[in-house]
């Protein structure tokens, strides 16, 4: 199946925002960009931000994932921008991955990067995702060693429901070697956006291969020691009502675990 673009308009329209500027189509479909009055400029990305969400061409199963997955809110706090190239670490069926096409645009790119220790499962599931998008490209190899490399500077690399399960030792990470990696092929002031399962006060990385959750300021305290700069939470997709003490695939509890979402930076 070739590839194609998705999400142009949007893609331009977004960049235009992001300078500043609005893009207006009147009714003969002529394009006019003016400039965007300086208070609506976070309001107008949302709103189109949003409208990334919306494209059509997203498949009917990640739409309905979205109001557990809060796209908008992610995407905007990612600070994703067309021509962006992003990393979306095991990337599962592409959730993450089709909204980053979308928004980066045809002058970005986004790599789907599916570990060697999870590859044979992992590429068969996101093949019909890098099949149907130009602007993605599936890339195997290990987090910790020199094979996650792109050949370019990256300006996000970004884990969903992740990083815990590479703390558990059957996975064979070095954890620490992992973060270096993202600090190396991420370019300075490039972003490592993190999202997981919050684990209780006190119990670190202990149960993440049994409740399937991190303590997030475990998780921050090992990012940071590789040189990443703490910018910042998120709160899309907190729940106070989640006491932490669930295996996160229990029926109670799946898809609405209160979960911490981190955005670091590369110094520079």
């Amino acid at each position: 199946m070739a590839k194609r673009f998705i999400g142009a308009a949007a893609g331009v329209a977004l960049a235009a925002l992001l300078s500043g500027c609005i893009v207006i189509e009147s009714s003969g479909g002529e394009r006019v960009v003016v400039q965007a009055p300086a208070a609506s400029g976070a309001l107008a990305a949302a709103d189109t931000y949003a409208e990334v969400v919306a494209d059509p061409s997203r498949p009917a199963a990640d739409v309905e994932r979205d109001s557990l997955r809060h796209p908008a809110d992610i995407l905007a706090f990612a600070r994703v921008a067309p021509g962006d190239r992003i990393a979306d670490v095991r990337p599962g069926a592409g959730y993450f991955t089709t909204l980053f096409s979308l928004a980066v645009g045809p002058g970005g790119h986004v790599y789907g990067f599916i570990p060697n220790r999870t590859a044979e499962r992992d590429n068969v599931t996101f093949a019909p995702v890098d099949e149907r998008l130009a602007n993605v490209t599936k890339v195997n190899g290990d987090l910790d060693a020199a094979s996650f490399a792109f050949g370019e500077p990256l300006d996000i690399v970004f884990m969903s429901q992740e990083y815990h399960d590479f703390t558990i030792p059957r996975f064979g990470v070095d954890v620490d070697r992992m973060n270096a990696r993202v600090f190396e092929v991420l370019k300075p002031g490039g972003l490592y956006v993190l999202i997981d399962h919050e684990a209780a006060a006190g119990t670190g990385i202990s149960v993440a291969g049994t409740l399937h959750r991190i303590e997030g300021a475990a998780l921050r305290k090992q990012v940071e020691a590789a040189g990443f700069v703490f910018e910042g939470e998120s709160q899309a997709l907190r729940n106070p009502a989640d006491d932490h003490s669930i295996n996160v695939f229990g029926a109670a509890i799946r898809g609405k675990t209160d979960q911490f979402v981190y955005r670091f930076r590369k110094p520079g």
